[in-house]
């Protein structure tokens, strides 16, 4: 096994609610292939507070904040990596500025268009293109990993249902976080993504177009916090998703019907554990259940260290695709043909191609 000394070096850059409750964590269980040497946030109060977190397994864990300690993390040559948790309306920004200082970075999806275009066009200043990964990535999850594995089991798809029946309320830790309040799309585009890459994964084929409706129902959430679509994938299934930002009735489901069975995974909890539910029915009838406790952080952040690790030795590396920021793009460009849908009425629009 390496020693510390010989292990990559990363960076956290944000210190709220998901860097606190999952990456901390996260990292401590991977503290055997990185070193967490910093984190970030915009006061110092917050920066501690974090670091006090991790100080069990990163025991010289630095502080930093502010823009001086942004400065700092870029550089740093011993940091290779950097996690970016923040505001949506800020994390692709400062991803840009971590990328051209030459750092490997991940973060989760948000404005994606523009951002893209800005990393394909990076000078080649740098002895190697840094990794650019998703984060909070469904692809990562054991559940679509191996539910995508028995699609080829249930013939030729006939339809596909995405039920979100969500529990955003008060009770929440994230019903009051003023950036998403304030993000074009509201919680429908920051939790939608996800839903939609469970889908993709899933289903394996792109989503061509879509028709859809969206409603403002509950004056506690910001607009829109219902929405219906129709879509249609590029191998001519078709498919509705019903999404809810907060219901009664919390459900989380995606389910594919083919000619020969179907495939529906699930969210649920089997003994304390929370997780996916998978059920495959063959042409037999026969119903066969699994069930996939979370961890898409854990696996993700593994296979962002292990890309590191390689890149760090061959330059032409080529990162998990599953981790890839296209994806991601993908994702929130079938969410944004799904808002702009809906605000023609239903009219069908084209789901733009990254």
């Amino acid at each position: 096994m390496a020693g510390e000394s010989d292990l990559p070096r990363i960076a956290v850059v944000g210190a709220g609610i998901f860097a606190r409750t999952q990456y901390i964590p996260r990292l401590r269980e991977i503290a055997h292939l990185v070193v967490l040497k910093a984190i970030w946030s915009r006061t110092q109060e917050s920066a501690e507070a974090a670091a006090e977190l991790a100080r069990d397994f990163a025991p010289d864990i630095e502080c930093k904040w502010g823009d001086a300690g942004l400065e700092e993390i870029m550089g740093d040559r011993s940091i290779v990596g950097v996690a970016v948790v923040l505001a949506g309306q800020v994390q692709v920004e400062l991803s840009l500025k971590m990328l051209k200082a030459g750092k490997h970075v991940i973060q989760a999806t948000a404005e994606a268009e523009t951002a893209l275009s800005v990393y394909n066009s990076f000078p080649n200043q740098l002895p190697y293109k840094p990794i650019w990964a998703l984060a909070e990535n469904y692809r990562f999850e054991p559940a679509f990993v191996e539910s995508n594995k028995l699609m080829s089991d249930i013939g030729e798809m006939m339809n596909i249902q995405v039920i979100v029946e969500g529990s955003m309320n008060s009770s929440n830790p994230y019903f009051n976080s003023s950036w998403r309040r304030n993000f074009l799309g509201g919680f429908i585009l920051d939790m939608g993504v996800h839903f939609i890459a469970g889908l993709r994964m899933l289903v394996g084929s792109e989503i061509a177009t879509v028709s859809s409706i969206s409603r403002h129902v509950d004056t506690a959430l910001p607009p829109p916090d219902n929405i219906c679509s129709l879509f249609q994938l590029e191998n001519g299934c078709a498919g509705v998703l019903v999404f809810a930002v907060n219901s009664r009735s919390p459900k989380i489901l995606w389910r594919v019907d083919g000619t020969k069975g179907t495939v529906q995974v699930e969210r649920g909890i089997d003994s304390g554990k929370h997780g996916y539910q998978v059920l495959f029915t063959s042409e037999n009838g026969q119903c066969q259940k699994t069930f996939y406790p979370f961890s898409g952080v854990h696996e993700e952040l593994k296979a962002f260290v292990h890309d590191i690790v390689q890149a760090s030795k061959d330059g032409d590396h080529k990162a998990e695709p599953r981790s890839s920021y296209a994806e991601g793009a993908r994702d929130v460009a079938v969410l944004e043909a799904m808002l702009e849908s809906s605000k023609k009425q239903g009219a069908q629009v084209q789901v733009k191609k990254f």
